[in-house]
């Protein structure tokens, strides 16, 4: 088996690695200096992943984690295994000898979809693997070999140069050569642009720039009431159940990243305003292996007179196995405001006590407001305009079937 790197010289790597895929997802840059506060954003991330250790430490294939013996909720930053800005900060500089192992756990996880010990024993990154003694002498001699032909080009280049002093000389040779590599360079690069303005214009990717107005409209916190779980077969008792989801949207260069939380799964997909006021979305379900799950799109319509947007989705009744069927069903948003982050609440009694998914959103004032996202009955929603909008006549089966979407009629 390989062996992988430790100590700072894992840590250095790993956390330089997830504040690249960081600013990757999000668009936001981390400002990497002395400032611990810089490094907060990652630290929380991070923090929801080594928090879930203990009750998936054999998922996530890492050394077993004990649970936190404190029994009155916590929140960040001081449940066991939280990690602050601070030791991001420490580790990332070098100066940690033995970073702590839930949150090297965390970073492998994060990069990777696995803990540090599933990822030894089928490492996916070269650079994280320490060298062999025959491989260091391996690359020794390359770079040896690749010295000495280096060498051997020089001499050949000024012999040449020499034969040819009556035409050339060494300034106008590598001007020449100079010029050649330009003009390459310079076709490559339009043939590139070329080729990805042919991709934009048949994928019709960003065929409208969004006004500042729209983008503010758009990007926020917000609530999308969806009622999928009427169409899911595996619940006999599905008549007019809905469920609430909380959509986090950031704008990026043109487009938007959004996640999506549920109340048993989580969504991660993209936005792009079509024309004004018309946006196509995007999603897929949330997992660890990168790969397309259920993948879904929608059409949503920005400027409406209505205080509620509504979305038309080809969507699915998230069932399981062969009873995930397609839908197309009507979604509803609702807007809760802007900034702030989005934390899930894991493993405290609040959980228990709901038997739902707890987020809690920290707002940019400093204050916190929590949602309880479960499957409910559509007649116990508090908003009443909501359910003529979301009831059984919203949702279409791909395929008519009698006994899919329940009515009033069928109970």
């Amino acid at each position: 088996m390989q062996i992988l790197k430790n100590g700072k010289e894992e840590i250095v790597y790993l956390l330089a690695k997830a504040i690249e895929q960081y600013k990757l997802e999000t668009g936001q840059e981390i400002i990497q200096n002395t400032n611990r506060k810089n490094y907060e954003v990652l630290a929380i991330l991070l923090s929801e992943i080594s928090n879930q250790l203990p009750i998936k430490w054999e998922e996530f294939g890492t050394e077993p984690y004990t649970e936190d013996t404190n029994k009155n909720p916590q929140e960040y930053p001081y449940r066991k295994y939280d990690i602050t800005g601070g030791q991001i900060k420490d580790a990332l500089n070098g100066i940690v000898a033995h970073p702590r192992p839930f949150l090297i756990d965390a970073c492998y996880i994060y990069l990777f979809g696995v803990g540090r010990k599933s990822f030894e024993k089928n490492p996916t990154d070269d650079n994280l693997l320490v060298k062999s003694l025959e491989e260091k002498k391996e690359q020794e001699i390359v770079v040896e070999n690749n010295n000495i032909n280096y060498q051997q080009q020089i001499l050949s280049l000024q012999h040449q140069q020499k034969s040819k002093a009556n035409k050339f000389n060494v300034v106008g040779g590598i001007a020449a050569i100079f010029c050649v590599c330009s003009v390459i360079l310079y076709i490559t690069l339009i043939n590139s642009r070329k080729d990805w303005q042919v991709i934009k214009t048949e994928m019709n990717i960003l065929p409208y720039q969004p006004t500042k107005f729209e983008i503010d409209s758009l990007e926020g916190v917000w609530l999308c009431y969806t009622g999928s779980p009427q169409a899911r077969i595996s619940d006999p008792n599905r008549y007019h159940k809905v469920v609430p989801n909380l959509v986090s949207i950031t704008y990026k260069n043109g487009y938007f990243t959004f996640d999506r939380y549920g109340a048993s799964f989580d969504h991660i997909g993209y936005m792009q305003f079509e024309s004004p006021g018309i946006i196509s979305v995007h999603s897929r379900i949330k997992n660890t292996t990168n790969k397309t799950e259920s993948p879904r799109h929608s059409l949503l319509n920005l400027y409406t007179s209505n205080k509620y947007l509504a979305a038309i989705s080809s969507s699915w009744n998230f069932d399981i196995g062969d009873k995930n069927k397609i839908i197309g069903i009507r979604e509803i948003f609702i807007k809760q405001g802007k900034g702030g982050n989005i934390v899930e609440v894991m493993n405290e009694i609040e959980n228990a006590s709901c038997n739902c998914k707890v987020i809690r959103w920290q707002q940019a004032n400093n204050k916190v407001k929590t949602f309880y996202l479960k499957n409910e009955l559509l007649d116990s929603l508090r908003l009443t305009e909501l359910k003529p909008l979301i009831d059984e006549n919203s949702i279409l089966p791909n395929i008519p079937q009698d006994s899919l979407v329940l009515s009033s009629h069928t109970l």
